[in-house]
């Protein structure tokens, strides 16, 4: 019998012959979820201690029909991050409110709130279909994007730290997500818990505003923000619907087999616990939306709707199939946009703002037009390779606001300090 020496092999085999000990198979829903819950929330380790946000507005200015604001915030002990929050500017009332969650690329939020003030940001928001982040304030809901702890302004190796964490390996640079994770694992932490502690912290921040209905909060995350909208709606009880974009899937393919993850999407024996679709379906009787590519290259459609399926039964156990919706589009690893606003409409309630229509978002002609028309102008941006940003009129620096704490209680009981220990 032939001796095998290939580690690649072996947890390829491993993967195929792997039933996870929680995986949903028909057993009582109500019973499941509360076993995978506690067990999956337990795998992000200890979580960050809360300390007061101590919000300030750096910067706010018009634009698009917006108000955009540039916010810093502390999330932990010695630690900030900084979100932009935009809105209708001729809004009336509180608004409901989307967390918009970046990817894994360079850029953090930027492109995903509308960011192409550089030929390479357009190039992301094209490729990528990727600011859903404002397109969604353009349709009437309060927008909220943080980025991602090493990602963005949050990545050393940018302004304005300029520390390159990886020196001593110039030739062949590591992903910082697996970098910060190993660090926070000897800790009793993880990179995924830490994010979704930021996430909550930023929810935290949008539901102390005036302008906002913290009963009416949704998620919604491409890619690697596809899988923190999973875990955002899986730890707060706040978010009332969740769309999942270009992030369905198997570990045994897209982890195992292709090895398409990184250290801020795991947590210690999660593939032990659960699979995707179990992490999608314990989100259940919530409303979800799962967006799949029919040529995404990231997530293959064959096993993307294998994991579809399986969450379609979770669903269906829990008496909430009407709940879960697919938009199975034809493109790559993008946004598919056919879906979102109406799912969030119907879930969430349309934005407030003058020039509504009847139920209070954007009109009709508005609707029609903001998936195209941002994406028009940023292909002319391209084709100049200006990248030249608009002027932003109205611009305004400092003040505060939102320094307060008011809570809301999320799922992750947050007893003893900080969101506590998960559950």
């Amino acid at each position: 019998m032939p001796r095998n020496l290939s580690i690649n092999a072996h947890f390829r085999s491993r993967a195929a012959q792997h039933v996870p000990r929680l995986r949903y198979n028909g057993q009582d829903f109500d019973r499941w979820q509360d076993e995978l819950l506690t067990a999956a929330r337990a795998t992000l380790g200890r979580m960050p201690e809360k300390v007061p946000l101590n919000a300030e507005i750096q910067a706010q200015w018009r634009e698009d029909g917006l108000i955009k604001q540039r916010v810093i915030f502390d999330v932990e002990q010695g630690l900030s991050a900084i979100a932009y929050v935009f809105r209708p500017e001729n809004s009336r009332g509180r608004l409901p409110a989307i967390l918009a969650c970046h990817g894994h690329g360079p850029f953090g939020k930027e492109p995903v709130m509308g960011n192409r003030s550089t030929p390479q940001l357009a190039a992301e928001i094209v490729n990528h279909n990727y600011d859903y982040g404002l397109q969604m304030a353009l349709a009437g809901f309060a927008v909220i994007a943080i980025d991602w702890r090493g990602f963005g302004e949050r990545d050393d190796r940018r302004k304005p730290n300029f520390n390159d964490v990886d020196v001593q390996h110039p030739g062949m640079k590591r992903d910082l997500c697996n970098m910060h994770y190993l660090r926070a694992t000897v800790l009793g932490t993880t990179v995924l818990g830490m994010d979704v502690h930021d996430g909550m912290r930023a929810l935290d921040y949008l539901c102390q505003q005036d302008f906002v209905d913290s009963e009416r909060i949704g998620v919604m995350g491409l890619s690697f923000g596809g899988c923190m909208a999973t875990w955002m709606a899986i730890c707060d009880a706040r978010i009332k619907a969740t769309d999942i974009i270009c992030y369905s899937d198997r570990f045994a393919d897209f982890g195992m087999r292709d090895v398409n993850f990184c250290g801020s999407q795991i947590t210690p024996g999660l593939y032990e616990l659960c699979d995707v679709p179990d992490l999608h379906g314990v989100i259940a009787p919530r409303p979800l939306l799962v967006e799949i590519g029919s040529y995404d290259e990231c997530f293959k459609l064959d096993s993307a709707m294998s994991c579809f399926k399986e969450v379609e039964k979770v669903y269906q156990a829990a008496g909430a199939r009407e709940s879960l919706v697919l938009d199975l589009f034809e493109g790559g690893h993008k946004w598919g946009a056919n879906k979102s606003l109406e799912f969030f409409r119907e879930h969430l309630g349309g934005g407030g703002g003058g020039g509504g229509d009847e139920k209070g978002g954007a009109s009709a002609e508005r609707r029609e037009r903001m998936v195209v028309i941002n994406r028009d102008v940023l292909r002319a941006s391209l084709n100049s390779q200006t990248g030249a940003a608009k002027g932003a009129a109205g611009y305004a620096v400092g003040g505060g606001g939102g320094v307060g704490d008011s809570h809301v209680p999320p799922l992750i009981d947050p007893s003893a300090g900080g969101h506590g220990s998960a559950t």
